[in-house]
Order: structure tokens, then sequence, then C-alpha cells
């Protein structure tokens, strides 16, 4: 019998049931016990589905209220100090280490936030020294495995694997110089051991621990303790089915297939190429090979001939009861179900699958596969061939005045008429900014009467006219209100913004939306990928209009806001039939026709956002250059088609910047924003390391989180960056837009940044 598995399922619930919650709880507004409840309800939902949908290898504790790397740092007491001894409840300190905390004489940061590879979710990174006292504070992947065993399901617990843990790690300040997490292994290893003794004892008979950073150029070092590790956690364990992900493993299989364990899980969606090397290194040994067939990555609907091609391959090799059918990653970077959606055209329907519809997938391939003859199956698979022709069909239609314009792509475009010291010196001329000028990076915060404007609209209970002065109304605010604190370099707030990257795709031709297709990018912050479905152009002006009104009401400078190529083609969800570097480069030419207008408009800078660059840099060294020849390309074609005085502008954010920095600064952009202050300001070493000759604005504070940084601190951070950077090239801004705080708040935050660099002024004169 072939079986079949999911990774890991979305968490978010149906209808965003966590967010609610958490949002209700930190709110005040629900208790400990209702939260419990809610998270109750939403792993029920997802249990129940996929088992009613055949899956066999159901996932539990892939659940979380925030972050599953949080989870484990909280479960195995990697709590760094500063949230201890605050008489905070387990459940407080859980959420101040993802959000920080400031309230009831509390007074403690976020930790540190990154990409979680290369996706867009966001993982709070744990923090090891040689104090860390391991210790289990609770077994989540003990307690949900018999919470759904009550519920009468049979699931595979799901455990974050110790050397990933520790390699995502990073040294606690308290650690001394050049410590490694990983020397901590011997230390954790006991844990582990309990924790999966647990499982056994409580009936478990496998589970699935993650080692996704088997897929990295830097898992050839562990091989040593890799053998070590799973050594002494095969004989306490239930069977081990050792999951990699979003990467092929290349030269780590010579020594992934030696170990201990029961199975091994391959990405076949990110790697297929890796099939026949895998199938030839497990063959002698008696691994069962789970084979990730089914993409836990994208929404588009699973070609069953091409997968079952694949599939067959293993099967033919070592039969089919040592295969297993599975889900790519876990099905977190999908929405939960189609079944919501009633505005897709039929025929855009047709062509997708979200996380429960992929699930059904899993199992329908898995019985094809093992030969069954049921009318349901044959029927599905001759569904799907129907289907996926029909899709083919739609994919052959091109765009030939968009594809021209991509075939016509000169050098020259890619490059601004003058270097960055002839182009400073006429922008300074013309903008007149103070030494250390103030901005943000672009949003200010989304009230509950912008969301409530906007749903009206969407539902004809206000004319387009009202809402646009209502708009206008809100920008003239929000002007205002930077005018009266002192920021120097303005912006027009976005009220008019769903999202960034979703309201850019619904001004361009070429995508289609969702109603509900809600994806987790971070805690309680969800966010619906567009779908980029056929040939990208822009018919008219997207932000030109807002951005002319709020310079009209201002004498002060404005700096028009769009979002980057890369970034909108990396937080959609992608076609698979063409490149990416050909979406790329069509969503980089009509950015630079909306770049050129808003300098036509009068608009003297412009921020081009690419927060997903290094987001999409693949996992492996050796496939940099081939991202890198296009992804660069595509920002310098959005932005080198406008005068040497337009001050062009480009936000990065939460990744580790430092091994592209040089990447970053071939952008030529005039201004760069990054993100420093919750990642301890490591950033400036970057810059001490290879220098930055254009203007940077490393954030000064978090805005992920609502606790308010003194002004104290954003001198300290200002004085950190004036030892490293020259003063003349320095803004001062926060590390991120203000969308998702509130404005008492952002009020107290921006207030205290502008004095901070008032401040400045004076000290650095």
């Amino acid at each position: 019998m072939v079986l079949s598995s999911v990774l890991g399922f979305p968490r978010i619930g149906a209808n965003r049931e966590v967010k609610k919650a958490v949002e209700a709880y930190w709110a005040g507004k629900l208790s400990a016990d209702q939260l419990t409840k809610a998270a109750a309800d939403v792993k029920k939902a997802s249990w129940t589905s996929l088992k009613e949908r055949g899956v066999n290898l159901i996932p539990s504790g892939d659940f979380t209220l925030y972050d599953h790397v949080l989870d484990h740092s909280a479960a195995f007491n990697v709590i760094p100090k500063r949230y201890l001894d605050k008489g905070l409840t387990p459940l407080d300190v859980y959420f101040a280490m993802g959000r920080g905390r400031q309230a009831d004489g509390v007074d403690v940061p976020a930790s540190e936030m990154k990409k979680w590879f290369d996706s867009n979710y966001h993982f709070v990174v744990p923090e090891f020294s040689e104090e860390t006292d391991f210790k289990l504070n609770f077994n989540k992947a003990l307690e949900e495995y018999r919470e759904a065993k009550d519920l009468g399901v049979e699931t595979r617990p799901v455990v974050l694997g110790p050397i990933t843990f520790l390699a995502l790690g990073k040294a606690a300040k308290e650690a001394r110089a050049g410590f490694e997490p990983l020397t901590l292994l011997p230390a954790l290893l006991p844990i582990y051991k309990q924790l999966l003794a647990a499982l056994k004892e409580a009936g478990a008979d496998s589970v699935q621990i993650d080692e996704p950073i088997l897929v990295l150029d830097s898992a050839h070092l562990y091989e040593k303790q890799f053998a070590q590790v799973y050594a002494e956690l095969a004989p306490v364990s239930p069977k081990i089915v050792l999951a990699t992900y979003y990467g092929r493993l290349d030269t780590n299989l010579a020594y992934v297939a030696k170990l201990p364990v029961a199975g091994l899980h391959v990405d076949l969606d990110r790697a297929p190429g890796q099939l026949d090397d895998v199938i030839a290194a497990v063959k002698p040994t008696n691994l069962v090979l789970s084979l990730g067939v089914v993409s836990g990555r994208n929404i588009w609907k699973t070609d069953f001939e091409a997968a079952l091609t694949l599939a067959q391959r293993a099967g033919g090799v070592l039969g089919g009861n040592r295969v297993i059918i599975a889900s790519s990653s876990s099905l977190l970077h999908t929405p939960v179900s189609l079944a919501a959606e009633n505005k897709l055209t039929a025929e855009q329907k047709d062509w997708f699958a979200f996380a429960l519809e992929k699930a059904s997938e899993i199992a329908v391939i898995a019985l094809a596969l093992g030969g069954s003859k049921e009318p349901s199956v044959i029927e599905a698979v001759r569904a799907n061939k129907i289907s996926i022709t029909k899709r083919r069909e739609f994919e052959r239609n091109s765009d030939a005045t968009v594809r021209n314009r991509v075939a016509a792509i000169t050098p020259d475009m890619l490059e601004r008429k003058s270097p960055f010291a002839v182009r400073k010196e006429i922008q300074q001329k013309q903008l007149n900014l103070p030494k250390f000028p103030t901005t943000t990076i672009g949003s200010f915060p989304q009230t509950k009467e912008i969301r409530q404007a906007r749903a009206k609209l969407n539902k004809g209970e206000l004319s387009v006219a009202e809402y646009d002065k209502f708009i206008e109304k809100e920008i003239e605010g929000v002007v205002r209100f930077q005018e009266r604190i002192g920021l120097d370099l303005l912006v027009h707030g976005e009220p008019e913004r769903n999202d960034m990257v979703q309201y850019f795709g619904e001004q361009l031709e070429g995508f289609a939306f969702t109603q509900n297709g809600w994806v987790q990018s971070y805690g309680s912050r969800y966010v619906r990928p567009p779908i980029i479905v056929s040939d990208v152009s822009r018919p008219n002006p997207i932000s030109v209009r807002w951005s002319s009104y709020a310079q009209s009401v201002t004498s002060k400078p404005m700096k028009g806001m769009l979002t980057g190529p890369v970034t909108i083609l990396n937080w959609s969800f992608p076609r698979a039939d063409v490149s990416r570097e050909l979406q790329c480069k069509q969503l980089a030419l009509a950015l630079r026709d909306e770049v050129v207008d808003l300098e036509k408009a009068g608009i003297k800078a412009v921020q081009v956002d690419e927060p997903a660059l290094r987001e999409g840099l693949p996992l492996r060294k050796a496939d940099w250059e081939g991202y890198l020849s296009w992804a660069l390309p595509s920002f310098k074609i959005a932005t080198a088609g406008v005068t040497d005085a337009l001050q062009t502008h480009s936000h990065f954010c939460y990744s580790d910047f430092d091994d592209i920095f040089p990447s970053i600064q071939a952008l030529d952009a005039d201004v760069i924003s990054i993100e420093a202050s919750k990642s301890d300001m490591k950033l400036l070493n970057t810059f001490k390391h290879y220098g930055y000759s254009n203007q940077i604005g490393p954030g000064v504070y978090d805005i992920h989180s609502p606790r308010v940084p003194s002004e104290a601190e954003i001198k300290d951070r200002l004085a950190a960056m004036l030892a490293i950077l020259p003063g003349d090239l320095l803004f001062v801004n926060p590390d991120c837009g203000l969308k998702t705080r509130g404005w008492a708040e952002t009020e107290a935050s921006l207030v205290n940044l502008v004095n901070a660099a008032r401040w400045a002024r004076q000290t650095y004169a």
C-alpha cells in the first residue's frame, strides 16, 4: 500500500480564527482559556478535514499561536533572561518574545525575526549561550498527539530537528566571543530523547523530524553531528521520518542515506532533478522514501500525470511499500481552502488547489500509484487531465506587446544618467533636506475606519467618489501629522492600499485575486498573495493620483511609494509555465512607467521597496548568479528611467543581507533603508566591512512590536551608526512601514525619532 502524507497544515483557521483570537487576547478581550479553546477548534477542524480527505499520515504538533520555532524555544526553555522574572505567565512570556511587551511595568523588546529559508514566513530567532539551560517545559508534540487521538484521529507528530534548531539560532549577547550554538548539542540531545520517548510510550508509530538545514551548503559541515544525533535518537523514538524541503540534498545525500532513520522526505517540487540520485542512495537501505510531489509553496493544481511519472520511477525501484506520496513541504505557505472563493471565474478556480484541495490530490495520487481501481480515483485522475489540458491551452496565450517590450530591453535602460555623487548634489538642491533627514518607510496605521470604508466600497455601500474623498482626508491628516512632529521627507501614508503587493496586483493586468486566500507571514500578520496568471502590464497609473494629492497639500517634499518588481513576484503566487525572470522584467517595465509618471507629476523622491530581494535568493550558492542576473537588473529597469533630480529609495528587511550586500550596492539606489534595530544593529558590521557610498537609513526602531522606543535608545543607535557611517550619508527612519501599528504608539515613537535626529544635528554638527 502506498501511503499519503501532509507535512504540515495552515495554522490560521479557515476564517482567520487564530488571528482574531490571538489579537483579542492581546487586547484583554479573551482569556487564556478562551484562546486555548479557539486554538483547539482550529486544530480539530484541520485534523478531521485531512482525515476526511483520505490522508494517511496527518501532522500534529505543527500548530502554533505565533511561530513554530518560537514554540520550540519556549518548550525547550530557550528563553532569554530579559523575559524572565517579570511576573508574566508562560503564555505572556511567549508572546513577549515574539512581539515585545510594554505594559504593567514591563518593558522588553521583541526577539529578532528572520525569513524562514526562502519563504515570506518569518520565524523568531532562538538565542543561545553557554548558560542556556535546556529542559522540557512542556511536550507540545505529545500534547497535540493525544489531543488528536482523543478526537479519533491518529497523527504523525512533527518536531523541529535539533541541528536545524541550533543552526538557525544565534549567540546571545551574553555569550562569549566566537560562541557557536551547535556546541550545545550534547546538552540538547537528552531533552529530545525525553520528548521522543514520551511519544513512543503514548503509541505514536512514527515521528516527522524536520531538518531543512540539510538543503543548505553549510550542512556538509554537520555530517558528524547528524550521525551522532540520530544514532542516539533512533533507539528511543518512534520510527523517524527525516524531512527535508525547499531544495535539494546534493552532496549531503551521501551521509543522510546512512542515518539510522526509518524514512527520508525529499522535495520534488523545488528539486525534481535529485530523484534519481536519491533513489540510488536509498535503494540498498531499508529507508522509506517520502516523495514531495505536491507543491507546498504554490497554488496551482498538481499535474497528476507528471507527479505519477516521478513517483513511478521511485516505486519501480523500491516497491510501493517503500514509497509515500506527500506535500513537498508544510502547506503553511498556501491558503486553507478554495471553498469560499466565489469571485474567481469557473475557469480560474479550476486552475488552483489550496491546502485542503492539495490534501485530496495527495490522497488520490497515492491511491493511483498503488493501482487503485476505485471509480472515484479513476474519475479524479481523468478530471485532472482535463483541467491541466485546459490550463495549458490558456497558458499558450501571450501579450505580444508585453513580450516584445521585454525583448527590447537594452543595457542603457539599467543605468542612471550620472553617477551618485553628481545626482546627490542635484537632489540636495531640489529637496533641501537637513543633515540626518528623517522619514518613514511609507505606510501609516491602517485604522478601523479605513478598513470599514474599504469594505463599504467593495459592498457598494460607498460610491467611488465618496471613498476617494475619504482617502484624501486620511492622506491630508497623515501629512499634517508629519508636518506637526517635524519629519523632513514625507509620505502619503498609503490609506488606499490593502496590502503592499495585492494593491499593485489589482492595478495591473495579468493577476487574479482571492477573497479568503490568507497566508501567515508572521505572528498574527496574514497576507493574501495575488496570483500571476498571464503577461503583466500597467493599463493606467497606479499611485500618481494619491502621491500628487499629498504633495499638493504640503510644501515639504513628498516621497512616492512603490513595491519593487522582485518583491511583487516573490510575494505573489507566480506562474509555473514561464520563467520568473520573464515575469519579473514584465513587472519592472510596468513600474518603470509608474516611476517616470510620478516624476512628471512633481514627485521629487520615489521609494521602490525590495524587502523580498534576499528572500528570493536560492538556497544554494551555486544558483545565486542565475537569480541575481535578472533580479538586480529588474530593479534597475524600474528605477533608472528618471532624471538625476529624482531621489530613488529602496527598503530591505528581515533577512541576512551581509552575504549579498555588494549586490544591494549595485542597485545604485540613492538611498536605502534597511532593518537594523531588531537584529542588534549587527548590520553595522556589514557596513564596516563593505562600506557604502550612497545614502543609507538603518532602522532605528522595531515597528513589528507595539513597544515605544525611548529617545535615549534611538540616540544610542544613531551614535553607533555614526561611529561607522559618514554623517552626510545617514537618514533616520524606522525599520519598516507602520501599517500594523496603532496611532498612539506611532506618534510617540516618531516624536522620539525626530527628537533624536535633532540631537544628532547638534551633537555631530
